[in-house]
């Protein structure tokens, strides 16, 4: 059978994951936090009929070889984690990073899950938790008759309670960051886990050591470009089509032959 086939077969795979990835990116375009992904492709395998630099003659080597594709895969889909716009919403537990790291959630099996998602609420225990429920770590205990939460950029919660001058401190925030992290596993939820590719996490105090501070009353956007995803979309769209055009045109040549010979 044609070789060119099985090497088109190959690149209509690898454009059908690149639009996956593509459609995930825009349909998460309004998610807070959320990093795109880019799809990273490589070429397969060579079949080298004639190896580059052998001997041609006792006295005269090969210039270039022959040397013919097999195709080409996606083998990684990698994160982008440039920052987002940021928005301002005025809602006090609304918590951006400026900069690098990420917030720390207690996952229902008691694993540490990390994100950039800032929208935070109070559970029916007053701790601070994400929009699935999942506790900050460290915790944050609001207490009853809290009228007004301050969460400063270095991470001090402070709360004013109602028959109280002083505010009383609640506790510190405490982000992390990794060495490598597009190294992380995505699980939805805006949650990422620790993986041997990211590195351990090291946590800190926000704004020192590398760092982002903390702004609150503000949310991070999605990092999506659109007008970016739309461009690559028609690009993935052309190179698929150029694919199956190289289908059709090695069917015809099949065709000839079984027809002619």
């Amino acid at each position: 059978m044609h070789a060119a086939l099985y090497i088109s077969k190959t690149g209509l795979s690898a454009q059908d994951k690149q639009l996956s990835t593509i459609s995930n990116n825009l349909a998460n375009a309004s998610t807070v936090g959320f990093k795109r992904n880019r799809a990273v492709f490589e070429d397969l395998f060579y079949q080298v009929q004639r190896q580059p630099g052998a001997q041609a003659t006792q006295d005269t080597q090969l210039p270039s070889g022959l040397q013919i594709g097999t195709g080409t895969r996606v083998v990684a889909t990698q994160k982008q984690f440039t920052e987002g716009s940021m928005q301002v919403t005025g809602q006090s537990l609304d918590i951006a990073i400026d900069g690098r790291g990420f917030f720390q959630l207690l996952q229902p099996n008691g694993d540490i899950g990390y994100t950039r998602d800032g929208q935070f609420q109070i559970s029916d225990q007053g701790e601070l938790v994400s929009a699935s429920g999942q506790v900050m770590q460290p915790a944050i205990t609001i207490p009853a008759g809290t009228q007004k939460i301050t969460i400063g950029t270095d991470g001090t919660v402070s709360a004013s309670l109602a028959g109280q001058t002083a505010d009383q401190n609640l506790g510190q925030i405490e982000t992390v960051d990794f060495i490598n992290p597009a190294g992380l596993q995505s699980v939805g939820g805006n949650v990422y886990l620790q993986t041997a590719a990211s590195g351990d996490p090291v946590g800190g105090t926000p704004g020192l050591d590398g760092l982002g501070s903390l702004k609150q009353g503000v949310l991070e956007n999605s990092n999506v470009d659109i007008v970016e995803e739309m461009v690559n979309m028609i690009t993935t769209q052309r190179v698929y089509e150029l694919n199956s055009k190289v289908v059709s045109t090695a069917d015809s040549m099949l065709q000839f032959l079984s027809q002619n010979l």
